[in-house]
């Protein structure tokens, strides 16, 4: 073999590293370039400071449960109590009724209904006094006598309270408080509704009527036109019709000598209405 020209230039050992890249065009002449330090990974420092926060958080978590495990539990107030405060039972006496052992359970229609009713102004003549009407004798002041006696049955009627008088012989009032049992559905309230339900057509009052003051539906009718006979004067007329709770109000109103007076009619029932 023949022997190497020393010149030439021999091949680089198996472990020599890689030349370094060329020089960047503003480096001096004759100057290597160095590379840069290595770029950081952007968002590890985040990321570790995440971590040891939900760290942070388990182990109070942790260190909270095991405190209060080892606590003694908060006992209970017991769930039976001997000694309640009730009023002492009195014994009953020669005036007890079984309202007054209830007294707080009854409420003011519960009681005599004819008690509620306005009594007659000064000046006034009784017409009749304060009576009780049974289902039978209040289905007579309808038309259709037979067809409300069934549809008041079917109605739970209870009873009825009323009275009427007199003033100068010429203004009439008839005051009736219908009440009723309810025992499932609100039948006060369906009957009022539909005593009103009728007088706006010409035969009755023919209007609209106007609400009494404190009442959310009753109302006041003046009828249009006087019913007229042969042989008596004009009848002219009124009406009122409100309900609460279970009793409903009826006022009739008339005067044989003139126009009813509106503001008379709707004051005498806003103050029956309150009554009850």
């Amino acid at each position: 073999m023949e022997p190497q020209d020393p010149g030439a230039s021999s091949p680089p050992a198996p472990d020599t590293p890689p030349a370094p890249a060329e020089a960047p065009a503003h480096a001096p002449d004759g100057a290597a370039a160095t590379p840069g330090p290595r770029p950081r990974r952007r968002g590890r420092t985040a990321a570790l400071i995440a971590a040891a926060a939900v760290l942070g958080v388990l182990g109070g978590t942790v260190t909270g449960y095991t405190v209060q495990y080892h606590r003694e539990p908060t006992p209970l107030p017991a769930l039976s109590q001997p000694d309640l405060r009730t009023p002492k039972p009195v014994p009953a006496k020669p005036g007890t009724t079984a309202r007054s052992m209830n007294v707080n359970r009854w409420v003011k229609t519960d009681g005599d209904l004819r008690e509620l009713l306005l009594p007659k102004p000064k000046g006034a003549k009784t017409e009749t006094k304060p009576a009780w009407q049974d289902l039978f004798s209040y289905a007579q002041w309808f038309e259709e006598e037979d067809y409300m006696f069934e549809e008041l049955a079917e109605d739970d009627f209870r009873r009825c309270a009323s009275v009427s008088w007199s003033v100068g012989g010429k203004v009439y009032v008839d005051i009736q408080l219908i009440q009723f049992r309810e025992e499932h559905e609100l039948k006060a309230s369906s009957f009022g509704e539909g005593q009103q339900w009728y007088l706006d057509e010409d035969k009755w009052a023919g209007n609209d009527g106007e609400p009494i003051p404190g009442s959310a539906d009753g109302r006041t009718y003046v009828f249009d036109e006087p019913l007229r006979e042969a042989g008596y004067e004009p009848l002219y007329r009124g009406r009122a019709v409100a309900w609460r709770g279970d009793v409903v109000m009826l006022i009739e109103y008339a005067n044989n000598a003139g126009p009813i007076n509106e503001k008379d009619l709707k004051s005498l029932a806003k103050r029956q209405l309150e009554r009850l």
